[in-house]
């Protein structure tokens, strides 16, 4: 993916070097678990990542322009529940500290353009864990529309299954929201 600019961010490739900031928000235990992942025990699982982040080219780096840290991640990736061409699903985590500031926001609405701009992409799906609040915020702020919950669908890191709820974005809906 390519180097993406907005007002306040930087999106970019992960790099080695990201891998303090990465670790410094994937330890807390209050950011994983809402996305379904455990919180990293040591920096060699961040290390992991951050090598898959490279290598499959399908996460984006959130850089906050104001001290050049990583602050977070946002990507596209295969959706497993869909199996047509042209569909992404989108997905994003971001550092409890800078939780409510609109960042997740504002970075999923610059992925969003590039995925139906740039990559011509027919369809973006994302989906939030029931009990996550804030991820259910960014998903309505950018325009989906919800498809319905598939409960008892999905078992967590930690053994627990949870419901999940489902959105998308056709790229006309996207043309209506934002052209």
């Amino acid at each position: 993916m390519k180097t993406l600019e907005t007002e306040r961010l930087i999106l970019r490739p992960f790099l080695e070097t990201d891998l303090e900031d990465l670790y410094e928000y994937a330890q807390n235990p209050n950011v994983g678990p809402n996305a379904g992942w455990k919180p990293h025990e040591n920096l060699d699982e961040s290390r992991a990542i951050i090598k898959d982040f490279i290598e499959h080219d399908e996460v984006l780096a959130i850089v906050w322009k104001e001290n050049n840290k990583v602050i977070g991640s946002v990507g596209l990736h295969d959706d497993a529940f869909r199996n047509t061409d042209n569909v992404k699903m989108l997905g994003y985590v971001l550092s409890e500290d800078y939780w409510g500031r609109g960042i997740t926001t504002e970075a999923a609405r610059a992925v969003i353009q590039y995925a139906f701009a740039e990559l011509n992409l027919n369809m973006i799906t994302v989906r939030h864990y029931t009990y996550n609040n804030r991820s259910k915020r960014v998903i309505e702020k950018c325009g989906f529309t919800y498809e319905g919950t598939l409960r008892y669908c999905t078992k967590i890191f930690n053994g627990n299954t949870y419901d999940v709820a489902c959105y998308s974005m056709t790229r006309n809906e996207w043309e209506k929201l934002y052209r």
